[in-house]
């Protein structure tokens, strides 16, 4: 594989670079060291789309080629270790709600193959072993839920609307309330999105992120930052981080990821950078 600069955050590396015939993707080597779960947060590297879209574009609504996008999945599906049937993967329908969905059998292939019956889905859970959870991305952070006790596991697409909302928590109580999940034995996961330094908002969206957390919250632990001529920066990671600690989720079993996708356009695909002319990412998870 070429080599590939990324620009990271933090004095850890906690994701790594893969390839798979041909396809490029992250993942955390802590998820992967847990041995029940196949998981990767794509790149836009790899694929067969084309213009704005290339070259891994997984969203089927942008106006990409649909055969295209077809083939881009079946090179995730190799990639994640499962064969070639796009009847694996069930999709999110994210508009930016707290809505999660219980993933079950009948559910298999909605996204890639089937159309999906269901509208307002920011979050999936499921406990059926094969089913590849997918959620999209192109600036939003993506959270991996993982249950070892239970066998059980979670994907959700938490942008500012769904972090100020704590979609990890809502994320967490549906696992609880279908699977038996308890906090404390969960593995969560950060995934990569627009970094705190980059993600500068306007007061409308300040005011909204003051009234979801304390001031001392958006202080301590430096989620909400003032920046010049009434502007801020929002660090969603910080965010997300707080709201697991805050619903049992342990320190030491949260990893945060440290690649921004505005920092890195020739590898992510960033709405900030790239606007609408652009694919969309994925986050994946699939339990063995």
């Amino acid at each position: 594989m070429s080599e590939i600069r990324i620009k990271r955050y933090g004095g850890e590396k906690t994701m790594e670079l893969r390839e798979h015939e041909g396809l490029k993707y992250l993942v955390f080597p802590e998820i992967e060291k847990l041995g029940i779960v196949d998981h990767m947060f794509s790149t836009r590297l790899g694929g067969v789309s084309r213009g704005c879209y290339a070259e891994c574009n997984l969203s089927y609504t942008r106006g990409d080629v649909k055969e295209d996008v077809d083939e881009n999945y079946r090179r995730v599906s190799r990639a994640l270790g499962h064969d070639y049937d796009l009847n694996d993967f069930v999709c999110s329908f994210q508009t930016h709600t707290t809505n999660i969905r219980v993933v079950t059998e009948l559910d298999r292939g909605k996204g890639p193959a089937r159309v999906r019956d269901y509208t307002d889905i920011d979050g999936l859970i499921t406990n059926v072993r094969g089913l590849i959870l997918g959620t999209f991305h192109a600036d939003c952070p993506p959270v991996y839920f993982i249950d070892p006790v239970h066998r059980a596991i979670g994907l959700s697409h938490s942008g500012w609307k769904g972090t100020m909302g704590k979609i990890s928590k809502n994320t967490i109580e549906q696992m609880n309330l279908n699977y038996g999940t308890n906090a404390e034995d969960l593995i969560c996961a950060i995934g990569p999105s627009i970094c705190g330094e980059c993600y500068e908002i306007g007061s409308d969206v300040a005011d909204r992120f003051a009234a979801a957390f304390t001031q001392s919250e958006l202080e301590d632990e430096h989620i909400l930052v003032p920046y010049p001529n009434d502007k801020y920066r929002l660090y969603l990671w910080n965010a997300i981080k707080l709201t697991l600690l805050q619903s049992g989720v342990r320190k030491e079993n949260i990893i945060v990821t440290d690649i921004c996708t505005r920092c890195n356009p020739n590898l992510l695909f960033s709405h900030r950078v790239h606007h609408e002319q652009r694919g969309n990412l994925c986050a994946f998870l699939s339990l063995r």
